[in-house]
């Protein structure tokens, strides 16, 4: 009963943010007590947001406290610790053969919760308090608890190791800068983390994209494999049809069709299921390298990240797939149209044309990409019709010209209430979806525009950056200015070159995961292309510029034009 008393205790004096013994206690307005840094820490953060508030009840202060030491409360902790509060720990506070052991400790040691990179010890919560109390002892630097601590020290000079040799790319303690490295180039090793950890963030992004491409190949390759089969089945079932037709002497040539489609089929399958593995394998991969680079990047000792860092960020060789794309569903259907010809020709296949089934058959590529148009009147055979949705549009856009032409104003619209309205960015969708393949230009005068693609769950409501055309993952738009050219998604920017011009066509391949920016003018220029994969249909945007209102006179249009010409 006393050991439950004391338990009791201990959970009436912790601060409910560190969950430890309070340190330096205050107390808010509320009634409830912390450690003065814990508060400092929550209320720091809540700075951003405008707010301050309890950790516990949550309630709010129009301002920020002023947090003053509560003595009587401090001395009652201190009290409490001579007097058995701190009792003997559980066996759970022991250090077993996977912890860190405190150093200080003797007979039966505790956990580590701390390792000092100046000492090169471990220590306990008991054996670590100095490390708070004495000036000296504050200023070393604390890390999570390591059993590496003895890589630090410098097996020469049994020193720590605080530098960094460029020259030789090893760390050195002060002793071996003023002996064999003398006159070499070398920083503080927390300057040499800083540089890797640039490096690193690098290493991750190339990571995160391969697996981004891999992930999108894969996808690509099990549509391969549900065209194939797909297209296979149809052209067995034509054949079928087209064979019993020609009764017994047509009957083991149909036999020897399917099983040679069958084969070919099968033979595809397994060519694009082997490269699917690859691609699955070296996914896992990347993600299991890309963990172990993200655990290395929070490490605090830094000579633990220069050792480790060389071995993790090496990359492996990229599995080659540049050369998967989008396919059309057509396989095998030149095999059901030369079998077809055959129910015409009958004698002629049997004795001399039978070789044009088997070369249908084998000639089967699956890798094969659709061209993509080249020259305006290529991307003119895909002009859409594309309108403006009122139900979207931002209360000051004034649609006009059979709502294609969006301005803007500075009066209010008359517009209804509707759920699909964004409320607070200056935006307006297409009221068609968009599949396949189309393209379309967008007229535009002023200050600037963006000119954009989303899906149609993109939300509305409000000034979240998830209404924002480019700020989030649901779409993607091309940023035109008087100046410049920027492409966004999901709140990545990327500069984009190329001739100015008051008219971008913009071409899409929904099938093939392909967005195109082009700037028009007695030529078509290439701005950027997007290769992802679009998972839901798509309709156009425009976004205005957010400081136009205060331009004098306002104005700025933008028109969707489906070009003929």
């Amino acid at each position: 009963m006393a050991q439950r008393g004391v338990q009791l205790d201990r959970e009436t004096f912790s601060c409910s943010i560190c969950v430890d013994l309070l340190k330096d206690p205050v107390t808010v307005p509320c009634g409830h007590s912390y450690c003065m840094n814990c508060v400092k820490t929550h209320w720091d953060e809540e700075d951003k947001k405008g707010i301050h508030s309890c950790p516990q009840c949550r309630k709010t202060f129009k301002t920020r406290p002023l947090l003053v030491k509560n003595t009587m409360l401090a001395a009652l902790v201190e009290k409490m610790k001579k007097t058995g509060l701190q009792a003997a720990p559980a066996d759970h506070c022991y250090a077993g053969p996977e912890d860190v052991a405190c150093d200080v400790c003797t007979g039966r040691k505790l956990k580590a919760i701390k390792s000092c990179l100046v000492c090169l010890v471990s220590y306990c919560e008991k054996h670590l308090q100095p490390h708070y109390d004495v000036a000296q002892l504050k200023k070393h630097k604390l890390v999570d608890p390591s059993e590496k601590l003895q890589e630090n020290v410098c097996s020469r000079h049994d020193e720590v190791m605080k530098i960094f040799c460029r020259t030789d790319q090893q760390i050195i303690c002060y002793l071996c800068l003023m002996d064999e490295h003398k006159g070499h180039e070398t920083v503080p090793a927390e300057a040499e983390r800083t540089e890797k950890q640039k490096e690193l963030e690098g290493t991750r992004q190339q990571i995160q994209q391969r697996i981004q491409d891999r992930e999108h190949d894969v996808k690509l390759l099990q549509q391969e494999v549900e065209a194939i089969d797909g297209s296979a089945d149809k052209a067995v079932e034509d054949s079928e049809k087209i064979f019993s037709e020609l009764i017994r002497l047509i009957q083991k040539r149909s036999s020897d069709v399917k099983q040679q489609l069958r084969s070919q089929q099968e033979a595809e399958v397994s060519r694009v299921r082997e490269l699917q593995g690859k691609l699955k394998q070296e996914i896992s991969e990347l993600k299991r390298k890309d963990t172990e680079l993200e655990q290395l990047s929070h490490t605090e000792d830094h000579s633990q990240f220069l050792h480790s860092y060389p071995s993790l960020s090496a990359l492996s060789e990229s599995t080659h797939s540049s050369s998967i794309k989008a396919r059309p569903l057509r396989y095998f259907e030149d095999v059901t149209a030369a079998v077809s010809e055959t129910r015409d020709k009958l004698q002629d296949i049997l004795r001399e044309q039978w070789t044009n089934v088997s070369l249908a058959v084998s000639e089967v590529d699956v890798l094969l990409p659709e061209p993509e148009p080249k020259t305006r009147a290529d991307f003119l055979k895909y002009s859409r019709e594309i309108t403006l949705d009122p139900n979207t549009a931002y209360m000051y856009l004034l649609l006009s010209e059979e709502n294609r032409k969006a301005t803007l104003m500075k009066q209010q619209q008359s517009y209804s209430s509707h759920p699909d309205r964004f409320t607070a960015w200056w935006q307006v969708l297409s009221r068609e979806s968009l599949t396949g393949r189309c393209y379309w230009e967008v007229e535009w005068r002023g200050r600037g525009l963006e000119i954009a693609i989303a899906y149609k769950n993109i939300s509305r409501e409000g000034k979240s950056y998830e209404c924002a055309f480019g700020f989030n993952d649901k779409s993607w738009s091309l940023r035109c200015d008087t100046k410049s050219y920027m492409l966004r998604y999901s709140k990545v920017q990327t500069p984009v070159s190329g001739p100015l011009s008051s008219r971008v066509g913009v071409y899409l391949d929904h099938r093939a995961g392909v967005l195109s920016f082009y700037s028009v003018s007695d030529t078509m220029t290439l701005l950027h292309r997007v290769q992802t994969t679009f998972t839901q249909p798509l309709h156009a945007g425009l976004q205005f510029f957010h400081y136009l209102f205060s331009y004098p006179g306002g104005g700025d249009t933008a028109e969707l034009i489906q070009p003929t010409d």
